[in-house]
């Protein structure tokens, strides 16, 4: 009642040809694990010192260039890390179509700066220089801030709830105030070309 019945056994034919021939293993005996060991082993410094840094040298600055071009060209499988992904992509595509009071930024600065000097001897003007000045700098944040709430919510549309976006503010905030031409990776849309 408590045990098995053992199922009836089958017998296989055996074919005379291979009846009698041994069958071997791998062909060759298992290594010791102290001979295996030995063959994986390297130095944790090369011999030659000298022509590793300069092979390393080599690789990086292949691989730096490798990067700038795909910069220059959108061409995402070779990107650095931080420009990588989707929705780094769609934030790059957002900026650069969006007109930007952030990228105009640099050069009224700079006439800013030139003007502080041509005015140096009136303090009426230059406080007039100064003033105005900041009012441009909080009127580009304030640019920059708008952009980055109405980003944020298309990036919740199409994404979904994630915590990236406190990374991305950052990463989408500082595009804005760099010039269009001097920004890498390229912009890939014109102006007025919204992402979907």
């Amino acid at each position: 009642m408590f045990f098995r019945s053992k199922p009836p056994e089958t017998v296989q034919p055996v074919d005379d040809a291979s009846y009698g021939a041994v069958t071997t293993g791998k062909g060759r005996p298992t290594p010791k694990r102290k001979t295996a060991e030995a063959a994986n082993r390297r130095p944790l410094v090369p011999t030659d010192r000298k022509a590793a840094a300069k092979s390393g040298r080599i690789a990086a600055r292949a691989q730096r260039d490798l990067e700038y071009r795909a910069m220059q060209n959108g061409d995402e499988k070779h990107m650095p890390a931080k420009d990588m992904g989707p929705v780094r992509r769609y934030v790059r595509d957002y900026v650069d179509a969006r007109w930007n009071l952030g990228e105009f930024f640099l050069p009224v600065a700079m006439l800013f700066v030139v003007a502080t000097f041509v005015f140096a001897q009136n303090r009426a003007a230059s406080v007039v220089v100064v003033f105005t000045l900041y009012a441009v700098v909080l009127v580009t944040i304030i640019d920059a801030l708008l952009m980055w709430r109405r980003l944020k919510k298309k990036l919740y549309d199409k994404f979904g709830e994630a915590s990236f976006l406190r990374r991305i503010a950052l990463y989408a905030i500082m595009r804005a105030f760099q010039i269009r031409r001097a920004r890498l990776p390229r912009p890939q849309v014109k102006h007025g070309e919204y992402p979907v």
